[in-house]
C-alpha cells in the first residue's frame, strides 16, 4: 500500500484525535491531559517516548538503524478565548479554546507518526516533537532550554502551521524570514500634576506622551529601510483618574515587530533615546523598559527548499507558493532554528470569511487539511532522511 493510500484509510482516526483535542484545551504549559494522549498514542505506535521536557513536551522518537536524525514540530497549547463556534466537539472547558489550530497541528504529527511508524524511512530517526506553550509564554525555548537537542540530537528540525486564506491544501514557503520577533515595551512617563484649568503650574505627561508617540512611529517611517519590515504599536495607555487633574504620570505599553535582527536592534536603542530626550526636553521623566520575546523565525535556505520539494510533491498540481509576503506575527519554534536548520512552512486552511481567522472565538480547523498534512510530514521525513 502507499502512502497516500495508508494515509486516506486512517483519515478518519486523524479526524476523531483532533475533535478530541479541539474538545478538551488546555492553556500554556496546563497540558497534562493532552499530553497524556499524545504519549499514549506514541507508545501505541511502538515509538520511544519522553513526557515533560520544558514543563509538558513530549517528544516520541522512531528509530531506524544509524542514520541522522530529524525533528518535527507541533504545538499544543490553547488560548484563552470563549468559544462560538456551536459545534458538536466545542470546547467543554468555558474560556479556554483551540482557536490557532494546535489540535489540528498535534493531530497531523500524531498522524505522521502512525503512518511512519508503519512504513518507516530505510535508515535514520524521526523525533516527533510536541511543543507546549507557543501562545506568548515560550515554550519552545523551555523544552530547548530543558535539553531537547541534547537528548534528540536532530540535524534539522521542521515545523508547520495552518494558515486561513490560503487555499486549503496548498502550501507557502519561505527561504528565509517567515514570521517576526515579537518584543514589548513599557514607558513611564512622569511629569508633575496639576488642575486641569492651570496646567501651566505643572508637566503635563499626556502632552508629552503624544509627542512620544509620534517620535516612535517616524522610527519605522524614516529610520528604518522601505525594503525592511518593522511595526512598533502602542495598545495601552493609561493615565488619570477624573475630569480635572493633570496625572502626574502616564503608562504606555505596546508591541514591536521585526523580521531582521539589526532592524530589532536599531528600534530598541531608537525608542530608548526618543524616551528620554523628548521626557527632558518637556521637563518629564521617562522610565523605559523593552522586553524581547520571541526571536524572528527564519528559515534555512536549504531547508527551506527541502521543505518546498516535499509540499510539491504532497499537494495537488504543486500548488506551493514562494512569494507570499512574510507575517509580522511571531512564533515561538524560532528558538529551535536558533539551535539548528530548519524550516518552518504555512499549510492553507481554506477561506478565511466569517471569522474563521486564527484567534477568532468563530475559527476551527479544517478537517480536510489533515491528511494533506500527514503526507508532507512523511514525505519530508523521507527525503531529509535519503538525503
Amino acid at each position: 500500500m502507499d502512502i497516500k493510500s495508508r494515509i486516506d484509510k486512517l483519515s478518519s482516526e486523524f479526524i476523531g484525535w483532533r475533535r478530541h483535542l479541539h474538545a478538551h484545551p488546555e492553556l500554556a504549559f496546563e497540558e497534562k491531559e493532552t499530553a497524556a494522549f499524545i504519549a499514549a498514542k506514541l507508545r501505541d505506535f511502538g515509538l520511544e517516548v519522553r513526557e515533560g521536557i520544558g514543563g509538558t513536551g513530549v517528544v516520541g522518537l522512531l528509530r531506524r538503524g544509524n542514520g541522522p536524525m530529524v525533528g518535527l514540530r507541533a504545538d499544543i497549547d490553547a488560548l484563552p478565548i470563549v468559544e462560538a463556534t456551536g459545534l458538536a466537539y466545542a470546547s467543554q472547558t468555558k474560556g479556554k479554546m483551540h482557536a490557532c489550530g494546535h489540535d489540528g497541528h498535534a493531530a497531523m504529527l500524531l498522524g505522521a507518526a502512525r503512518v511512519l511508524s508503519e512504513m518507516p524511512p530505510e535508515n535514520g530517526s524521526v523525533a516527533f516533537i510536541f511543543q507546549p506553550a507557543e501562545e506568548n509564554e515560550g515554550g519552545g525555548r523551555a523544552m530547548v532550554e530543558d535539553g531537547l537537542f541534547r537528548d534528540f540530537p536532530a540535524a534539522s528540525v521542521y515545523g508547520m502551521h495552518n494558515w486561513p486564506g490560503l487555499p486549503a491544501g496548498q502550501f507557502a514557503v519561505h527561504a528565509g524570514p517567515v514570521m517576526a520577533a515579537f518584543d514589548t515595551f513599557e514607558v513611564i512617563v512622569e511629569g508633575q500634576g496639576s488642575h486641569g484649568a492651570m496646567p501651566h503650574q505643572g508637566v503635563d505627561p499626556i502632552s508629552v506622551s503624544a509627542q512620544l508617540y509620534q517620535a516612535w512611529q517616524l522610527i519605522v517611517s524614516r529610520n528604518v529601510s522601505p525594503t525592511d519590515a518593522a511595526v512598533i504599536s502602542v495598545t495601552q495607555i493609561h493615565a488619570g483618574d477624573t475630569w480635572n487633574v493633570v496625572p502626574d504620570a502616564v503608562t504606555l505599553r505596546g508591541t514591536v515587530r521585526t523580521l531582521r535582527p539589526e532592524t530589532r536592534d536599531l528600534i530598541e536603542t531608537r525608542m530608548a533615546e526618543r524616551a528620554d530626550l523628548i521626557c527632558r526636553a518637556f521637563g518629564a521623566r521617562a522610565k523605559f523598559h523593552y522586553h524581547r520575546r520571541y526571536p524572528a523565525t527564519i528559515n534555512t535556505r536549504a531547508e527551506a527548499e527541502t521543505a518546498r520539494l516535499s509540499a510539491a510533491e504532497t499537494a495537488a498540481d504543486k500548488a506551493v507558493q514562494t512569494e507570499l509576503a512574510p507575517s509580522m506575527a511571531s512564533e515561538d519554534f524560532s528558538y529551535m532554528l536558533q539551535e539548528k536548520p530548519g524550516a518552518y512552512i504555512w499549510i492553507g486552511n481554506g477561506p478565511a470569511e466569517n471569522g474563521h481567522i486564527l484567534h477568532s472565538p468563530r475559527y476551527d480547523f479544517n478537517d480536510e487539511v489533515l491528511p494533506v498534512g500527514v503526507e508532507y510530514w512523511v514525505r519530508l521525513a523521507n527525503r531529509v532522511l535519503r538525503a
